[in-house]
């Protein structure tokens, strides 16, 4: 998993908007720096990252909700959690996926079988999440949603 940024300079932020300001922007920013490559499901630490940076943009948009407009606020929070929301869809069959492929390498015949059953299914349910990821992200890159939390980043 990636580690977040640190964000400089915050401790001298000269206002609880300048702190917010900049908390956002750089939080923002590595949603979108793990949005590369999320969609293959070869490697599930992709969609882990940006699940957790999701979770971190938000905290910091909440903890600094007072500094920004509330509807245009409210509205961008509702959107990063929907996008968490479909990594998280996506992410559940991933764990799963590798769980069970771990038990059943300890199995034999039947069992294994069994298992082997399972994870066919849950890679038909991660193909399904996956494809409403896809839309997810096509989604918030036609809405701008970079751009419309780094403009409410920028609001004075």
């Amino acid at each position: 998993m990636a580690k977040a940024r640190d964000i400089p300079d915050l401790e001298f932020a000269e206002s609880f908007r300048e702190a917010g300001r900049m908390a956002v922007e750089i939080r923002a920013d590595e949603v979108f720096e793990h949005a590369h490559g999320v969609l293959d499901t070869a490697d599930i630490e992709r969609v882990h990252a940006m699940r957790v940076a999701t979770r971190r943009l938000r905290a910091v948009m909440e903890i600094f909700a007072p500094a920004f407009p509330k509807q245009e606020h409210r509205a961008l929070v509702k959107e990063v959690k929907a996008l968490a929301d479909a990594l998280g869809e996506r992410r559940d069959r991933d764990v799963a996926i590798e769980a069970m492929t771990r038990i059943g390498a300890a199995l034999t015949g039947d069992d294994r079988r069994g298992i082997a059953h399972l994870v066919g299914e849950l890679r038909e349910e991660q193909a399904g999440a996956n494809v409403a990821l896809a839309a997810k992200l096509a989604e918030i890159e036609q809405n701008e949603l970079r751009g419309r939390l780094r403009a409410l980043a920028a609001t004075p």
